[in-house]
């Protein structure tokens, strides 16, 4: 469990309850931080991941992201994409999608040989909870809202998060 670090939250940021984190506890720049949770996807009934050994991005503002060792991804349903983004915290991203499916667009992304500071999501993946059906311990993740970010949003989390209508200035 990330501890709050003492920061003052925005007076708009919900209070967590017990059990919960504050997005707005984060830190910036984000936090890599391992975590046994029992993280699963699927695609359309297909298993694409299954993992306690993973690793969450925390940046303030952003629910957590889920990074999954490639050891514990279902490679054989995956095809890699001519796509990539920067990302200013960790590096270029390279892109996946469904092996039937490459005009689908993008479902997963990794970052092979990521900025120092995050050098431990090298050999990591990630997959976007709107294109799939994410779990974790047992819970169906919901998106985070917009067209860009990644984040899973479980009972764990309180925001409000970036993404949503009217966050387009944080």
């Amino acid at each position: 469990m990330w501890e709050f670090t003492g920061k003052t939250r925005p007076e708009f940021a919900l209070v967590p309850r017990d059990g919960q984190e504050s997005v707005w506890d984060y830190p910036r720049p984000p936090a890599l931080v391992p975590s046994d949770d029992q993280v699963d996807v699927a695609f359309n009934d297909l298993k694409l991941a299954s993992s306690r050994r993973t690793l969450r991005v925390l940046e303030t503002a952003h629910p957590p992201t889920y990074y999954i060792p490639e050891d514990d991804v279902n490679w054989e349903f995956l095809a890699a994409i001519a796509r990539s983004s920067f990302c200013e915290w960790k590096g270029t991203a390279n892109y996946f999608s469904m092996q039937r499916n490459s005009q689908q667009g993008a479902i997963a992304w990794q970052y092979r040989s990521p900025v120092a500071s995050f050098a431990q999501l090298d050999g990591h993946v990630s997959f976007y909870p709107s294109l799939t059906d994410c779990c974790v311990n047992g819970e169906r993740v919901i998106p985070q809202p917009g067209i860009f970010y990644g984040g899973w949003i479980t009972s764990r989390v309180v925001g409000p998060f970036k993404g949503e209508p009217g966050t387009g200035h944080w």
